[in-house]
């Protein structure tokens, strides 16, 4: 048995090439055989077409062309095995060479056979315990992943629950987004806030609406509409209750009152940081929203809420946040709030509803203070200065979307739910 290459070998005797890598045999004739074998005894050596017509055709007279046949052939049958080169030496004779690519390509083939034996030879409680910790490796790559942090969060919220409320006079529906337990789900837990005295609006016949519960806080999001797709934004009311004692808030009060202070500070603008490439356009996706702060003895605070959205693809993208917090009497520079960051969306359910979650690493925020903060306001800068120290990934989740609105569960100051206003800006 002759070796040309680690796993091409050739069997004198049988007069066939064996291949080792698909265990195939290439059959040859005695002359083709002979000559092969003169050519592997020294390699790259350079043979005569007379040494070679010797060995070939032995004790007999051919012509030249038949030694040319037999190269040729011999070459159709090597052709498979392009490290192995059967070359023409002009005036000179015939060659053989073979690379050292045919080494590697075994090494391959050995190393693949090394891997089957050690997975068929071991015990079955080997087998079984490299399962286990080949799942165990998998478990925790799952469990420190990003989708799985979005799991667990989102497994924390229910929305299979509904309440009456009475706003301003109209009776109405919400569904509720609540946190793990039903605890505390009654409906006086949103209607206590609200003073029976002065509930009463002119002008709202019907109202969709949704409501949430973080355990601590609990937020009413509400539109006039009959449908919440027919929302267009118009009139929208959010009210947040951050203290388990009634509030007491006067409906017929607060809408002037909540007009007024929109006009004070009306549009808290996400200012976008210029493209770093400067090329291309960028669409900006820019939800917009005023929640309310009622507390038993306090001024009315509220929270002008600007997030905006600009995709870098299918699911991902910068993310924008600025907060301004004002109370019905401040004359001051506002408490302001920025968050920037990174955002991957992930699209998964809470009860019947089809909600898009968006997990944002947080890389840039920035709380700016007042030099007098009144006494209402003061609690809401402690809670956001408590979260600015401590957060850096945040979940914020779009529980509903139209045309013109979407709502929203903010992380601020626990969990907040807001419906916004929904425009979209080319920048």
């Amino acid at each position: 048995m002759h070796k040309i290459t680690s796993y091409l070998m050739l069997d004198e005797q049988a007069k066939q090439l064996v291949d080792h890598v698909h265990g195939t045999e290439i059959g040859l004739t005695f002359s083709e055989t002979a000559v092969l074998v003169l050519l592997l005894s020294s390699p790259n050596a350079i043979f005569t077409k007379e040494e070679l017509l010797q060995v070939g055709w032995p004790d007999r007279v051919v012509a030249p062309t038949s030694l040319t046949q037999c190269i040729s052939t011999l070459r159709k049958k090597l052709e498979p095995y392009t490290e192995v080169q059967l070359k023409t030496v002009a005036r000179r004779g015939y060659q053989l060479h073979v690379s050292e690519q045919s080494h590697v390509k075994m090494l391959a083939i050995n190393d693949a056979d090394a891997i089957r034996d050690a997975i068929v030879g071991v015990s079955v409680w080997t087998k079984v315990a490299g399962i286990i910790m080949l799942g165990l490796l998998l478990t925790f790559v799952w469990y420190w992943s990003d989708h799985h942090a979005v799991v667990k969060h989102v497994a924390k919220w229910n929305a299979d629950k509904y309440i009456s409320l009475n706003i301003g006079g109209t009776l109405g529906t919400a569904q509720v987004l609540y946190i793990d337990d039903e605890e505390h789900l009654h409906p006086s837990w949103w209607q206590k806030h609200l003073a029976p005295e002065g509930n009463h609006i002119n002008g709202l016949p019907y109202f969709s609406a949704f409501a949430s519960t973080d355990g601590q806080n609990y937020s009413i999001a509400v539109c006039p509409a009959l449908d919440a797709k027919d929302c267009t934004g118009k009139g929208i009311i959010n009210i947040t209750s951050i203290d388990a004692k009634p509030a007491g808030l006067s409906m017929a009060e607060f809408i002037p009152l909540s007009k007024k202070m929109e006009e004070r500070i009306r549009y808290n603008r996400v200012v976008l940081p210029v493209d770093d490439k400067g090329v291309g356009e960028l669409l900006e996706h820019n939800y917009h929203a005023d929640i309310y702060f009622p507390v038993a003895g306090e001024l009315l605070v509220r929270t002008d809420l600007s997030m905006s959205l600009v995709y870098e693809g299918q699911s991902r993208g910068k993310f924008y946040s600025t907060s301004c917090i004002t109370d019905q009497d401040c004359l001051t520079t506002p408490i302001k709030y920025t968050i920037r960051g990174d955002f991957e969306q992930y699209q998964t359910q809470i009860g019947d509803l089809n909600v898009d979650v968006f997990h944002v690493k947080v890389s840039q925020k920035e709380l700016t203070k007042p030099d007098e903060v009144s006494h209402s306001a003061m609690q809401f800068y402690r809670a956001i200065r408590k979260h600015d120290i401590r957060d850096e990934d945040l979940f914020y989740y779009r529980v509903y979307q139209n045309k013109d609105t979407a709502v929203w569960i903010v992380p601020q100051m626990g969990q907040l739910l807001a419906w916004t206003q929904y425009t979209q800006v080319k920048l």
